[in-house]
């Protein structure tokens, strides 16, 4: 039987494409806060997004807490991972909000996003993926 695992490689590759994530944040007086997300990963590294300081994201986030980000391809044959680790830093974000515009809606739609979205209590929230979970069902075609 062919395994649908993926390698360490394919794993951290896969991560660092520009799919939408879905973050889940643990809320203590109900089931997980779950939202879609744009991020950005470069293999071995730390996993990194922007978020409001004051949006419902940002009120449950704070340095070690736990939380898990699924991201997946929209066609089959559907390949997805999934990174579960604990925030390492929360910073004042700079000037993340258009490159990060860019990668997910090119060059032209993206600089326009980011004029437009510009928000001065942004932050950008950093995780240290720990725990991987992947499936490529591509490797049984």
């Amino acid at each position: 039987m062919t395994s649908t695992a993926m390698t360490t490689v394919e794993k951290q590759a896969f991560l660092a494409q520009p799919h939408v994530g879905v973050l889940s944040i643990p809320r203590p007086d109900a089931g997980p806060l779950t939202v879609p997300v744009w991020y950005d990963y470069q293999p071995g590294g730390t996993l990194w997004f922007l978020t409001g300081r004051a949006s419902r994201k940002g009120r449950l986030l704070g340095e070690g807490v736990r939380v898990s980000l699924c991201t997946q391809t929209e066609t089959a044959p559907y390949q997805y991972v999934s990174v579960e680790g604990p925030v390492v830093a929360i910073e004042a974000a700079g000037d993340e909000l258009l490159p990060m515009a860019v990668r997910y809606l090119g060059e032209t739609q993206g600089r326009l996003y980011a004029e437009q979205s510009a928000e001065d209590d942004s932050v950008v929230v950093r995780v240290q993926p720990e725990r991987w979970l992947a499936v490529d069902y591509r490797k049984l075609v």
